[in-house]
């Protein structure tokens, strides 16, 4: 094989570089994903099963460990369709008009990002904390935010919100406003606009994000661990529940509760790649229909 031929199936492959730095990086790749993903999750099933099956489901069956998944899976539910209005709502308003205050409302959506889930939690803390801004009259009615499930709703909802509107907000802006404009002149209301129009554009958009907001909802630790309390049987995420297992030296439970926590992340993981695969499906499909051949009329 000459030089002019090997030349040519690097360019159709999309590459000039030789077989050897392909499979070097490939294999570099690889190596990172064994150390820093494969491992630590065959370390997490090992550890949780290594006083068989019966310790395993005894460790999930326990009160503590139910009330932490009961609560996790209640965070994420309040959480994740309030991120979703939220979401919609802010890519709307970024994407679709012009208005004064539009950078800084983007970079507000950007802020949990920038700012550590501990001192996301600590800012809860000094506003309805007993010695906060709403502290007294809080206590004065008897609502408890803090140390409560609604200071981690709260917690989880601040730390996971830009999820959905990031994602939405490139996809809103590439698609622009032109639909939307014909269906209001041929005479849809806003909601017939939103639903028939808007909705369907960003449908695979809308799943992926609610997808890692609901990941980085059930699997928060920063933020929730500050306004929690620490409460066993009460405001213990899952997390939570594993660190405490961990500090009191009941390996096989921590890990068995981690498990779990490893198998919804892996879940999760599932649906988004079928959400990216059936979304790759679909443009293809539309790619591959026929161009629409002009009427007579138009002709």
């Amino acid at each position: 094989m000459n030089a002019k031929t090997k030349t040519v199936r690097r360019a159709q492959a999309g590459t000039t570089e030789s077989a050897w730095v392909r499979w070097t990086l490939t294999a570099i790749a690889l190596l990172f994903m064994l150390l820093f993903l494969v491992l630590p999750l065959a370390a997490v099933a090992t550890e949780a099963l290594r006083k068989g099956f019966g310790a395993y489901f005894e460790a999930l069956k326990e009160p503590d460990a139910w009330s932490a998944i009961r609560l996790t899976l209640l965070t994420a539910a309040i959480a994740v369709p309030l991120n979703l209005v939220f979401g919609i709502c802010a890519a709307w308003a970024i994407a679709k008009f012009e208005f004064r205050g539009k950078a800084f409302l983007t970079t507000l959506v950007d802020l949990p990002f920038a700012v550590s889930p501990v001192v996301a939690g600590l800012i809860y803390v000094l506003v309805f904390g007993a010695q906060g801004w709403f502290g007294p009259w809080l206590s004065e009615h008897n609502i408890k935010i803090i140390f409560a499930v609604p200071g981690i709703v709260l917690a989880t909802v601040f730390v996971t919100f830009p999820f959905i509107a990031r994602e939405l907000i490139p996809l809103m802006q590439a698609q622009g406003t032109d639909e939307e404009q014909a269906a209001i002149v041929l005479g849809a209301t806003g909601w017939q606009t939103f639903w028939r129009v808007t909705l369907p554009n960003i449908k695979w958009g809308l799943i992926y994000g609610v997808i890692l907001c609901n990941a980085r909802a059930m699997g928060e630790f920063g933020a929730v661990s500050v306004v929690s309390g620490h409460i066993r049987g009460q405001t213990n995420t899952m997390p939570l529940h594993v660190e405490v297992l961990y500090n009191e030296y009941q390996s096989v439970a921590a890990f068995a509760v981690a498990s779990l926590l490893a198998i919804l992340a892996l879940v999760t993981l599932v649906i988004k790649s079928f959400v990216e695969w059936r979304h790759e499906r679909e443009m293809k499909a539309i790619a591959d229909l026929p161009p629409e051949r002009p009427t007579p009329a138009a002709a």
